[in-house]
């Protein structure tokens, strides 16, 4: 508190700020268009004023008339952990109630309560999972310490998330750089599969690893148009590749993904 007051007291902050609300927008004919409210769409002070008010509107708020309840917030997404149904509609009216007075309203279909079904809560609820960070919450089989299946409440990549990749890995047309080698395809394609790899693989990676398998399918074509002792001949492309998993298995960041879940 005391270093936000700090900073906020010094007059250059202040004109700063000002100035980059006040400023007009450039349309795409050149025409400069003023602005009387609202920060531009895309603007790098947007997020930054958006989690500064969010701080006091909901961040501190939260701490002073709900201390019990955690919770989690990145930019204007946040979750909060409830110990009832009853709880919840608590929240959320309190919620609406304190959006409204801070000109803002909740969304009305990404906002809702969900039941975390597992081993421990075997009830049914009408909302059963959401998405976080490019995370899909939901119940799902794991493995615990006793080797033994059970079912878990747990995140791994969300739908939304491995649409993405997919459409990124076919952007790509690896499948036609007969050009390259396969090793300058991995060195390539590194960077985007390590990233997926580090993010959406901390949980649950066979998941993951089962969207990925696409990039492996890419990897058959390739070999098939590169060499012709394998076209026409699928299946023995495959086993070349699976061979060339045993020989490399570092070689593309995915291929690391174990095949167990969880």
């Amino acid at each position: 508190m005391r270093a936000v007051r700090r900073h906020t007291d010094c007059p250059w902050v202040l004109l700063y700020l000002e100035r980059w609300l006040r400023a007009p927008v450039r349309m795409p004919d050149g025409n400069l268009v003023a602005r009387e409210s609202g920060t531009p769409q895309g603007a790098v002070v947007s997020p930054v004023l958006a989690n500064l008010f969010l701080h006091y509107a909901f961040d501190l708020w939260m701490q002073r008339e709900y201390p019990t309840i955690p919770f989690e917030r990145y930019a204007d997404d946040a979750i909060c952990h409830c110990a009832s149904e009853a709880q919840a509609l608590e929240l959320r009216q309190a919620l609406e109630q304190r959006f409204a007075a801070c000109r803002l309203r909740l969304h009305p279909e990404k906002t809702k309560i969900v039941y975390c079904k597992d081993a421990n809560r075997p009830g049914e609820y009408p909302e059963r999972s959401f998405d976080f960070l490019g995370y899909t919450f939901r119940s799902r089989s794991a493995i615990g310490r006793n080797q033994k299946r059970f079912v878990s409440f747990i995140p791994a990549v969300s739908d939304k998330a491995a649409k993405r990749i997919r459409l990124e890995v076919r952007r790509w047309r690896m499948h036609l750089r007969s050009d390259l080698e396969l090793d300058e395809i991995a060195r390539w394609t590194r960077p985007f599969l390590s990233g997926w790899v580090r993010y959406y693989g901390r949980f649950y990676p066979s998941k993951l690893r089962e969207e990925l398998r696409t990039i492996d399918a890419f990897i058959v074509r390739w070999v098939s148009r590169k060499y012709k002792r394998f076209r026409g001949h699928t299946l023995a492309a495959w086993d070349w590749l699976r061979s060339l998993k045993r020989r490399n298995p570092a070689m593309f960041a995915h291929w690391t993904l174990g095949p167990a879940a969880g």
